[in-house]
Parts: structure tokens; C-alpha cells; sequence
């Protein structure tokens, strides 16, 4: 029993490597590392959670040391996205088309499973924002899906951050981790005329649990099951009928029967501060205010175990930027700013001295 969990979480480690880094131009931890290091031990229980979310603060986004080299200010005029078009659609079409497209500080990568955004391009802040910052990044996307095809429906493209250039196989739990960046909203006539998604900020995550993934190689068995947690910022359009104005929300991903959660409505437009945490006890926590603030407990949407799950490790984190697929729909013109990784140094067990030399 005990050497096949071990296999399988190292096959399942092995996937997750591909799915994330594409191709050799992404740094990734080596597979056998990252399975070795998150298989633990078979006796490991379960990561699904019968019972609900523990009853204590929530941990705020932004608690603790930032962690080194992971943040990215968009202020060096160097900075430029690489497109290498035509892009992945591993996700509609099985087709990872690499190289993928990568920025040339190394820190963010084309998503292989959805592509790349079809602007990826550092500006001017479209307002003020944070305190001595002059530019973010701006993500938009026309040719969602699969290149060369118009599905009518709605897709999404991914801008991945390389978490695992700067943590390795990526960060534990037990470490605090929290992930913090600024958003610009634009005034609604700039969105997409669409009810809906229009913008996620979401967390790649890692379980103990039987594999779900239909085009996992082991599905069905346990090992490491990926997931993504996150928020998206959707859209009500007063053109569809339904509703009277103009409008948006925050929807949170997701509740522990994976349904999604209705969050705050977004009563101010310009800048917002969103969060994610990822405590200790596997729970995720959800945080969101407008303006450019540090985050606090006032801000707190809620706190889920995603899908039953108790989350073990951060992978990375991520944007999607999402459209109508007709070929000649914009999406809606979102800036980010200033996304950074925090961590809580855990407290390290007395080391037994040195005995003295005689």
C-alpha cells in the first residue's frame, strides 16, 4: 500500500510539473523533487474535510515577511512580454504550443493550459494607486480559446506567476502564505458589454486526495490533486435585460460543495485591493477593498475549504482574463499592480546543543 501512494503522488507530481511550466523555458522544480517533498508519508490523512471551517480569525493577507524576489512593481522600463504566438490551448484542444509566452524578468509565464493575454503590456497607472508607483500592467485579451477558431462562448487566458523560480516546489501552509495585489476597475462604458466573468485572481493549490482531473493520468487514485481558488470580478450589464444599471461583484471560487459564492458588490470604481490566504489549518481566505490600502480583518469576504479540501501547499498564483470568443469582442482593459508573497516564519523547534568537546 505504502509504495503505490508514493508512486502515484510522484506520477502526480510529474503532470503537475508539465501543466505548470509548458515547456523548458519556465524554471520548475525537477518531478521527482516535488513529488518526494509533497508525498510526505502514505499515512498522511486525506486532504478532504468532513467537518467546517474552524471557528478563529481569519488570516489577513499581507500578515508577516515578504518573501524575496517574489513581487514584481512593473516600474523597470526592461520590463517586456515575449508573445511567442500562437498560444496554448492545452485546456479546448489538447494543444500546449510552446514556447510559451514568458516575460523577460523571468517572473510570469503564459498559462499552457488556457494561452497567453493578447496584450500583456506595461503603462502608465491609469489613476493614482500606491504611493511611488508610476506603472502597473495592463491584460487584455480578443482571441480567447483556441487560435484561429471562434467558439461564441466564453474563454479565458491565464498570466501565471513563477512562484517556483523563487520557492521551489512552492510554498507550505504551514508557512502563513498570502498573496496581495492591486486592481484597477475602469469606469463600466470600458468593460465588455457582457454579464459574467471578466477578470480572475486565483491561487494554484495542492491536496492530499483521489484524483479528479479527466485528463489526469491517475485519475481516480490517490495522490496530489490540483485545484485553484480565487476571485472573480463579474459584470452585470444593463444591456442584457436582466438588469436595470450597470453593475459588478466579487464571486468567490468556491465553497466546500464547489459552488460559487456570492461577495460584496463593487460600490466604488478605480482601485482595489484584493487577497488571498492560505492558513495553517488548510482553510483559504477571501479579502477585498476598495482603494490601495493594506488589507485588514474589516476586509474579509470568507473562508472556505474549497471543494472540501484541506489546502497543503501554494503552487502560484494567477490572472484570467476572460471574453466573449467572436473575434472581435474585447475584453474589458484590466491594470494590476504591485502583486506580492508573504509568509509567517514558523517557530522552529530547540535544537539539542552541541555537546561541549573535552
Amino acid at each position: 500500500m505504502t509504495t503505490r501512494l508514493l508512486r502515484a503522488a510522484a506520477l502526480s507530481a510529474t503532470y503537475l510539473c508539465l501543466v505548470w511550466s509548458g515547456s523548458r523555458t519556465v524554471d520548475a522544480a525537477p518531478a521527482w523533487r516535488l513529488g518526494k517533498l509533497l508525498s510526505g508519508t502514505a499515512n498522511q490523512p486525506s486532504g478532504k474535510v468532513a467537518g467546517p471551517v474552524p471557528d478563529r480569525p481569519p488570516l489577513v493577507p499581507g500578515t508577516g515577511t515578504l518573501v524575496k524576489n517574489v513581487v514584481d512593481d512593473f516600474e523597470a522600463e526592461t520590463w517586456k512580454w515575449n508573445y511567442n504566438h500562437p498560444k496554448s490551448s492545452e485546456e479546448q484542444d489538447k494543444r500546449m504550443r510552446g514556447p510559451l509566452g514568458k516575460s523577460t524578468n523571468g517572473k510570469w509565464f503564459e498559462g499552457p493550459k488556457r494561452g497567453t493575454p493578447d496584450v500583456v503590456k506595461r503603462v502608465e497607472l491609469p489613476a493614482p494607486g500606491l504611493e511611488g508607483s508610476s506603472y502597473g500592467l495592463l491584460l487584455a485579451t480578443l482571441h480567447a480559446g483556441v487560435p484561429g477558431r471562434v467558439s461564441y462562448e466564453m474563454q479565458q487566458d491565464d498570466f501565471v506567476f513563477n512562484l517556483g523560480k523563487f520557492a521551489g516546489r512552492g510554498m507550505s501552509v504551514a508557512d502563513s502564505p498570502s498573496v496581495v495585489v492591486r486592481v484597477y476597475m475602469p469606469p463600466f462604458e470600458q468593460w465588455e458589454n457582457r454579464s459574467g466573468p471578466s477578470f480572475g485572481f486565483r491561487a494554484g493549490c495542492f491536496t492530499h486526495a483521489v484524483i479528479t482531473g479527466d485528463d489526469h493520468p491517475d485519475e481516480g487514485r490517490y495522490g496530489l490533486e490540483e485545484y485553484w481558488p480565487g476571485m472573480f470580478v463579474c459584470f452585470e450589464s444593463s444591456h442584457d435585460g436582466k438588469f436595470k444599471e450597470d453593475g459588478a461583484y466579487i464571486r468567490v471560487r468556491s465553497g466546500r460543495n464547489g459552488g460559487e459564492i456570492r461577495g460584496p458588490k463593487v460600490e466604488q470604481l478605480g482601485w482595489w485591493t484584493l487577497g488571498l490566504s492560505f492558513s495553517p489549518d488548510g482553510v483559504v481566505h477571501y479579502f477585498a477593498s476598495p482603494g490601495v490600502d493594506d488589507l485588514t480583518a474589516e476586509d474579509h469576504i470568507s473562508s472556505q475549504y474549497p471543494y472540501a479540501y484541506r489546502t497543503e501547499w501554494l503552487k502560484t498564483f494567477f490572472f484570467n482574463v476572460c471574453t466573449h470568443d467572436d473575434g472581435k469582442t474585447w475584453s474589458t482593459p484590466w491594470v494590476i499592480d504591485d502583486p506580492k508573497v508573504f509568509f509567517v516564519k514558523r517557530q522552529q523547534m530547540a535544537e539539542n546543543p552541541t555537546p561541549a568537546k573535552r
